[in-house]
């Protein structure tokens, strides 16, 4: 995959297998960082559901302050179900990002959204949880830039026990 920057901001996040699901999709989809805030994370940490070990190979740290993460080619991207927000489908995604997720049990900070550069919403009936909105919008972020896919991608992320080929 051609190199951009991407990472997530978590808000709070309390579920181990949304986190979980969040780490292996920055690995999927190579974003760079994980940062989160509140008190949760840690508790969710211990039950190890990073099931690719990804933290080992990303930056995954704690921060007071989304908002201080904004750089002047960073832009700052909350993806969250409210009014005024741009369908997924319809957004061009920034080369250099910080993507933003809501709680499991809440949403972003009213603040959060009005500093952010834009604000986008996954089209859906009902809400995703988070590992889900994560995945999606990551694998939206790939799908819509300049990337060639091939063979040798597949034999390289594929699971060691899966040998199918189309015939």
């Amino acid at each position: 995959m051609s190199k951009s920057f991407a990472a997530i901001g978590l808000v709070n996040p309390k579920s181990p297998t949304n986190v979980g699901g969040v780490l292996r999709a920055a690995g999927c989809y190579e974003a760079q960082a994980i940062y989160f805030n509140g008190n949760r994370y840690a508790k969710a940490a211990k039950y190890h559901t990073d099931t690719k070990n990804i933290a080992n190979n990303i930056t995954v740290k704690h921060v007071d302050d989304f908002i201080s993460l904004k750089a002047p080619s960073r832009a700052l991207v909350c993806v969250e179900l409210v009014e005024g927000a741009t369908p997924l489908p319809q957004f061009v995604h920034p080369s250099d990002a910080l993507y933003i997720f809501g709680p499991e049990d809440g949403s972003l900070p009213q603040e959060l959204v009005d500093a952010a550069d834009a604000v986008v919403y996954v089209p859906t009936t009902g809400c995703m949880n988070l590992a889900a909105t994560v995945n999606v919008l990551l694998y939206d972020r790939m799908a819509k830039r300049s990337v060639e896919f091939n063979a040798e991608q597949i034999l390289t992320s594929r699971d060691t026990n899966n040998r199918l080929i189309v015939t």
